[in-house]
């Protein structure tokens, strides 16, 4: 997965050790009721799209530019799930580096564009019905699931 220059310069100074990242993840909804999900090309696995937040950015505008670079949508955010940090938020990739994320997630509508894989972060990208989910991580299933229930109230765990 490309790094960003910020993110490249950070890790070369702290090397592979834990950073704090603030990011922003994408429950996306289509007109049917499906659920948009990415296949990762760093592990394989399912999951929600998204990415880290670049210095200056806000976090709905981080999410928009995400999911088009990733998905070739453009999305627009309507409401705020919930906010998601904790132990089943540290990950460690493929070449070492760890991380501790910060997740905005959003609940979004696609207005533009076809779903596809837009870049070399995914190797599928594809819409499921919420009761046919595939086997993805904990940390991915519990905010669908959070976005699903259409409360307005952000969770915050």
């Amino acid at each position: 997965m490309p790094m960003s220059p910020y993110m490249r310069a950070l890790r070369a100074k702290v090397g592979p050790d834990i950073l704090l990242q603030p990011g922003v993840t994408a429950v996306i909804v289509n007109a049917t009721g499906q659920v948009l999900l990415q296949r990762r090309s760093d592990n394989g696995e399912w999951g929600l799209p998204g990415g880290i937040m670049e210095p200056g950015e806000e976090p709905a505008e981080t999410l928009v530019r995400e999911i088009r670079e990733e998905t070739a949508l453009e999305v627009v955010p309507e409401r705020i799930v919930g906010v998601y940090s904790g132990p089943e938020f540290i990950v460690r990739y493929p070449n070492g580096d760890e991380a501790a994320i910060l997740s905005v997630t959003f609940f979004c509508r696609p207005v533009a564009g076809e779903a596809r894989v837009n870049d070399d972060e995914s190797l599928e990208i594809r819409y499921f019905a919420p009761d046919a989910l595939p086997a993805m991580p904990p940390r991915h299933r519990m905010r669908i699931e959070d976005a699903l229930r259409n409360d307005p109230r952000a969770r915050f765990h």
